[in-house]
């Protein structure tokens, strides 16, 4: 018994910890679907709260607000990722580089809510001196670009440090200059980093209440808002059928992403192989 207890005290330990953390979640699936209102019994299977939800104009409302809001932040913490993590792996000594990193990466390591409260301080400050920006949709977008930039730069940079210089040394000894060896040479050799980091982005801008919270104008939220405000005034199964939805939304993306991935790494193994075979089969010609 000891033994056996030892040899799968591991997978004992992390069937505990998706159950801890995923079992809550499949209950309010679950009863996203119930045909009443109770939150402790299961009467039946019903579509009636996700008719409702479709009612609900707030969280229509929100659910395609977020959806603008996370895929404009995803593309541009994308961008602004790459290049502070292009900036940090190549060049490794310029005046400020320990200030530039340390400025990166300190939303990594911040309470979203200190982030939330500096950010409203500053576009409160910027309007009253250049009446813009207005709290909204744009405020929303650039305190999630602050987080997902650094979340990305964190992705894309480890790939990064993977790459293989030679490759891009050989591309520039034969004449390219370096604006094309980074497109035609560095981009395309970590795009699934780039990939990985727009949809960190995109799920952390979706999900994401406190940073809106302090940027959103009047009349302006996004769908973890909503569903946070109506939690606030009590249990509505509508609330379980917008955070399935919400759940659905992020599984879909993430599964997508598992799965290009997987099919890129067969298809370049596939390729490497059959160069490797190719490379045989002209030693064994020539001798």
């Amino acid at each position: 018994m000891k033994q056996f207890l030892e040899k799968h005290f591991g997978k004992f330990w992390l069937a505990a910890v998706y159950l801890f953390l995923y079992v809550p979640l499949f209950f309010m699936i679950v009863f996203s679907f119930n045909s009443t209102r109770q939150d402790a019994k299961f009467t039946g299977f019903s579509l009636r709260w996700y008719e409702a939800l479709t009612r609900d104009t707030k969280i229509v409302e929100g659910f395609w607000l977020s959806l603008k809001v996370a895929l404009v932040t995803g593309v541009l913490s994308a961008v602004l990722a790459t290049f502070a993590a292009f900036v940090l792996v190549r060049y490794r000594r310029f005046l400020g580089r320990t200030i530039f990193s340390g400025m990166v990466n300190a939303p990594l390591v911040m309470p979203e809510v200190v982030i939330g409260l500096s950010l409203l301080l500053l576009m409160v400050g910027a309007q009253n001196a250049f009446g813009w920006p207005q709290r909204g949709m744009l405020t929303i977008i650039l305190g999630h670009t602050l987080l997902g930039m650094a979340y990305g730069m964190v992705v894309i940079q480890s790939r990064l440090l993977e790459v293989n210089r030679s490759i891009e040394e050989a591309a520039m000894d034969l004449g390219a200059r370096p604006f094309q060896v980074f497109f035609l040479i560095t981009l395309p050799n970590i795009f699934q980093g780039i990939l990985a980091a727009f949809l960190l982005a995109f799920t952390l801008s979706f999900d994401d209440v406190v940073i809106a919270e302090f940027l959103s104008g009047p009349g302006v939220n996004t769908l973890p808002q909503v569903i946070f405000g109506y939690a606030r005034r009590g249990i509505n199964p509508t609330i379980y059928a917008a955070a399935t939805l919400l759940i659905t939304t992020v599984t879909i993306v993430i599964i997508s992403y598992s799965v290009w991935v997987a099919r890129q790494t067969r298809r370049r193994e596939r390729e490497i192989a059959a160069a490797t075979r190719a490379e045989v089969a002209a030693l064994v010609t020539t001798t």
